[in-house]
């Protein structure tokens, strides 16, 4: 358990990426030790209190991942968790029907600075517009901030791509670090620096886990790019808030070959504010560079019927409907981008394009 465990315990909480991150953070600890990480995303109040139970007293770097539905879930676990480094990836609008505003989230996450040992780092997104809440959660904390982010003490200098991965530069801990990520998705990049922060913050290698974050792939359903037959796919199904979404389109902008298409389900628990910020994704820059929008559900609806009638491909009711017409969505050398929230069950579509197998029907130009 963690009262017996000397090593270095880093906690991982934000509103979108926290398993990708903490899965970053155990690839680039690799050889460093004896590494413990939550399973799957072992995040909430029973999660949490059965990933620390389960460590080992000889644990040298622990990585432990906090999510939150509700207020008040995240400063007893953090107080459980009692990390010497805290990251938070982003504050974004998700369960807004539970917090009412963006700032409601931002003190919530800045919650699990709370927990920290004495003189522990807490590790925070820069460019947001709620930065200034998290800055001021940690300094309550007592907590030394490291900002990470295009501007900050950890600041990533660039991403290039090449092929499907990232060559990325960044300065941390004084130093000028260069690694590679198995992905395109420039978000996946500027958490990287945030991950690579912690671990220097935690006493970590930071060349040696530079090195080894290279070995990190995006989990299936979130954001992972794979060849189905003709097409690519970018599964990012698994789940989706505003933010996140936008991180896809972009990623699917990002990516060269072939038309490209994006295949949406509903964004759930957003709040009074659902409607306009489903609409609001019509005018999101990364979708001048896509060619055709698929959508499920009757939220996701308000983006459609924004779109320029040449963007809109077929809408319907909900996820099932979509993926019985799968043959119909994509055509050979389509780079497609598949996004929704859980509940919008829109990875029905991803797996009927694996079954129909991989041989998309051709398609005539509508």
């Amino acid at each position: 358990g963690r009262a017996r465990m000397h090593g270095k315990v880093i906690a991982i909480t934000g509103s979108v990426g926290k398993t990708s991150t903490k899965d970053m953070a155990r690839a680039a600890l690799t050889g460093q030790g004896r590494i413990h990480a939550a399973e799957a995303s072992y995040n909430n109040h029973w999660g949490v209190p059965l990933t620390l139970a389960r460590m080992p007293r000889d644990t040298d770097f622990a990585v432990i991942e906090i999510g939150m539905n509700r207020p008040g879930e995240i400063a007893p676990l953090s107080r459980m968790a009692r990390a010497h480094v805290a990251m938070i990836t982003t504050v974004a609008a998700a369960h807004l029907e539970a917090f009412g505003a963006i700032e409601g989230i931002a003190h919530e996450k800045g919650a699990i600075f709370e927990g920290l040992t004495a003189i522990g780092t807490a590790i925070i997104p820069e460019d947001l517009p709620v930065t200034q809440i998290l800055r001021d959660c940690a300094d309550a904390a007592g907590a030394i901030v490291i900002g990470f982010g295009r501007d900050g003490t950890a600041r990533l200098i660039q991403a290039s791509p090449a092929g499907d991965s990232l060559k990325c530069r960044a300065r941390i801990a004084g130093e000028v670090i260069e690694f590679t990520l198995l992905t395109t998705g420039a978000h996946f990049a500027l958490n990287a620096v945030g991950v690579l922060a912690a671990l220097a913050a935690a006493g970590a290698d930071l060349r040696e886990a530079a090195r080894r974050i290279g070995d990190w792939l995006p989990p299936k359903g979130r954001g992972a790019v794979e060849q189905l037959g003709d097409i690519r796919l970018i599964d990012d199904a698994f789940n989706a808030n505003p933010t996140s979404l936008s991180a896809g389109l972009a990623m699917l902008a990002g990516l060269q070959g072939g038309r490209r298409v994006a295949i949406l389900g509903d964004m759930l628990e957003l709040g009074p504010d659902e409607v306009e910020l489903h609409r609001a994704v019509a005018d999101d820059p990364a979708m001048g560079s896509v060619d055709l929008v698929h959508a499920a559900g009757t939220l996701m609806r308000n983006l459609y019927d924004a779109l320029p009638a040449a963007k809109r491909g077929i809408w319907a009711g909900n996820a099932a409907e979509l993926a019985a017409r799968a043959a119909e969505l994509v055509a050979p050398g389509d780079i497609v981008l598949v996004k929704g929230s859980k509940s919008s069950k829109v990875s029905a579509v991803v797996d009927a394009l694996r079954q129909s197998g991989q041989r998309p029907a051709p398609q005539d130009e509508r």
